[in-house]
């Protein structure tokens, strides 16, 4: 098994603006095989490798699933931030038995008109459940060639997608977690958060063999055949989920890991910010356990 890989770091605002460009009225007329071909004139194909510009194999469809739970103030931006990412996507809103209106604006998006490339599905869970729970619903739900894990908080920002699903598009990589501590834009109003998060990657890092920076991580990337084969084994309905996904995936065989640096604009307890200190000491417990 690979595990984290260098990564280049390049501007990453430089980064969303080409990506966004290829596909502007600069483009119009273009196929996506013939946008990245002239972008790679313009910069040149290893320019164009490190910041993430390349085209997708025809069909290619990402899953991305979003659990929701009383995220009433951020889904709506969420989802359209997700929308725009301008990779042909299947989104998964799992409502997790929200009581503040986060249903209704999910059932509201549900009859919005979609581009030809989105295809929006809101599922639900009755009561709460944990976002482990969550997740489990979307990942045996997903149909499309990679599934990604996106949070509704608009702590993780969409315009990382494209360097995320680059190493799996290109088959260098089934599996990839998007790195906090790797990119430019970092933004975490708890110092104690950071900590805990580095103390539990070493820890896991020892128990699982990979070389993580971020264990913690919301963005994790999966082609959708390795997901669906842990997917129904998961058992963590809260936040442990996250430890015992990476413990299972480590022991998957030959399921190479690599790393991408991300942007992350940590909000505080104020806007809704949910994990507590017990989900560090269940965290710990989980990356013993599994």
């Amino acid at each position: 098994m690979s595990h984290t890989e260098p990564y280049p770091r390049v501007s990453e605002d430089l980064h969303s603006l080409l990506c966004s460009a290829g596909r502007s009225r600069l483009f119009a007329g273009c196929d996506e095989q013939e946008r990245v071909e002239r972008l790679a004139g313009l910069l040149g194909e290893e320019r164009c490798r490190q910041l993430g510009v390349f085209a997708l194999p025809a069909g290619f469809r990402l899953s991305v699933v979003m659990p929701c739970y009383n995220e009433a103030a951020t889904v709506d931006e969420s989802l359209r931030r997700v929308c725009c990412c301008g990779i042909p996507l299947e989104v998964l809103a799992v409502d997790d038995g929200s009581t503040d209106g986060t249903r209704e604006i999910l059932a509201r998006w549900q009859e919005r008109p979609m581009d030809d490339d989105v295809i929006l599905r809101v599922l639900s869970h009755p009561t709460n459940q944990g976002k482990g729970a969550a997740l489990k619903t979307g990942f045996l739900a997903a149909t499309g060639d990679v599934v990604l894990v996106q949070d509704a908080d608009l702590e993780y920002d969409p315009a990382d997608y494209w360097r995320l699903i680059r190493p799996i598009v290109d088959g260098e990589a089934d599996v990839v977690f998007g790195s906090r501590f790797g990119g430019s834009r970092r933004e975490e109003p708890y110092l104690g958060h950071a900590l805990a998060n580095r103390l539990l990657t070493w820890i896991s890092n020892r128990f699982t063999g990979l070389r993580l920076s971020d264990m913690e991580t919301c963005y994790k990337v999966f082609r959708r055949d390795v997901i669906a084969r842990i997917a129904p084994e998961l058992r963590e309905r809260r936040f442990g989920v996250e430890p015992e996904l990476t413990a299972r995936l480590a022991r998957l065989p030959g399921v190479r890991v690599q790393e991408r640096p991300i942007g992350y604009a940590g909000r505080q307890y104020s806007e809704g910010k949910k994990i507590g200190w017990r989900d560090g000491f269940r965290a710990l417990y989980c990356i013993v356990r599994y």
